[in-house]
């Protein structure tokens, strides 16, 4: 769980698209040596069109642009999209692309969950909204909440070197100098909010649990109150009692869920959960005004996290994620306010359900859900674990050239 921890760091809590699209767009238009995309999504509407505009424009007055979308959130860009940006020298990467198997999405695991976007070495972005129209309001009933923060200062370095070792296998020559390492240099020598923060990964390599380890100990070490509000909520057996032992010795401990879900599914496997965090005086909100996607959390008002992990199976055990974990009372002070307002005008207090429903819960799922939650981790790396591809996408002319079609 050894992790860097850097100081001297500015944040900025990004709320939604409206706070993230203007701020990663105006970034990229000031952009003078790099930019750098990990993204799970990216669709073709009014959000991947803008993106697509402004990576263009970078491209064209020389900047170095590489992108790398996943395999299964991305697979219905179409030829055209890509084209446009890789026939301007824009490196545009598929992670892990699978064949479609009776039309349907084949390549369900590990996947690249990462948000993450880096600018000319010194300005970074890491949270959970991806590059679609679905996380602004004006989408409809079905448009996303969701969080992601903006880092200046030494931080930075850590991000773009992430960045750069998942591109090592298809641009193994890209250099610190070409991406902007002289402006990253610079930025810790700029006064900062001095802002604690570290990256934390999770990966199928040496940093499998490392996020839900860093929330572990945030909330054992927490001692008046715990908020987490979090899209996928199916953690393991450990994590939940952490959570009751939390709630038992005084914490005031909340959780922020789906309640009105864009999976059904999610919410019904989640709501198995209820009774046993209930019973300890864990209070659980559902957040009904729309789909919940976030990925955040506050201890104290002093320690809180924003990232991309999920808290289920897939997120903890699968994917490849990135989080940043804070230590900053100001910042966190804030999510916190944020979280406050988001139970106080939009969620809805769970009650335990009545006696006769907990007994029935118990006796026919409750055993068959904790028994999974004890051992999903080892059932995960059961599944193929094969070395992902990353398939860097031609111009029409490289593929002429190499006879690809």
């Amino acid at each position: 769980m050894t992790v860097t921890w850097t100081s001297g760091n500015t944040l900025e809590l990004l709320e939604n698209g409206e706070d993230f699209f203007p701020a990663v767009f105006d970034a990229i238009r000031q952009a003078r040596h790099s930019v750098i995309i990990e993204t799970f999504i990216i669709f073709e509407d009014k959000v991947g069109n803008e993106l697509q505009q402004v990576l263009i424009e970078a491209a064209t007055r020389g900047v170095h642009i590489e992108v790398t979308v996943d395999g299964y959130g991305s697979a219905d860009l179409t030829p055209g999209y890509i084209q446009a940006m890789t026939s301007v020298g824009i490196g545009f990467h598929l992670f892990d692309p699978r064949p479609r198997r009776m039309g349907m999405r084949t390549n369900l695991f590990r996947r690249l969950h990462r948000k993450i976007v880096v600018v000319d070495g010194t300005l970074a972005f890491v949270g959970g909204i991806n590059f679609a129209a679905d996380h602004l309001a004006d989408f409809g009933p079905t448009a996303k909440q969701d969080y992601a923060i903006s880092i200046r200062g030494p931080l930075v370095d850590d991000v773009a070197r992430l960045a750069l070792e998942a591109l090592t296998p298809v641009q193994p020559r890209i250099s610190w100098w070409r991406l902007g390492k002289r402006g990253t240099a610079q930025s810790k020598n700029r006064e900062g909010d001095d802002t604690q923060a570290a990256l934390v990964l999770r990966d199928n390599d040496s940093h499998q649990n490392d996020i839900e380890l860093h929330y572990r100990v945030g909330i054992r070490a927490a001692q008046r109150d715990i908020t987490i509000a979090n899209a996928y909520f199916f953690p393991g057996y450990r994590f939940l009692r952490d959570l009751r032992k939390a709630a038992q010795r005084g914490v005031r401990v909340r959780l922020i869920l789906q309640g009105e879900p864009d999976m059904p599914i999610v919410r019904t496997a989640t709501t198995m959960l209820y009774d046993y965090l209930l019973s300890a005086g864990v209070e659980i909100y559902e957040y009904c005004e729309r789909p919940l996607h976030g990925k955040v959390a506050t201890v104290d008002g002093i320690w809180s996290t924003v990232g991309s992990s999920n808290l289920d199976p897939l997120s903890l055990a699968l994917n490849l994620e990135a989080n940043v974990m804070i230590h900053d009372r100001a910042f966190s002070s804030h999510l916190q306010e944020r979280l406050d307002s988001l139970i106080t005008d939009y969620c809805q207090l769970m009650q335990r359900a009545p006696v006769s429903r907990r007994k029935i819960q118990r006796v026919f799922i409750g055993v068959f859900i904790f028994h999974f939650l004890r051992r999903y981790p080892a059932w995960a790396g059961w599944l193929p674990a094969r070395k992902p591809l990353l398939k860097t996408m031609l111009p029409d002319v490289e593929q002429a050239s190499e006879g690809k079609p």
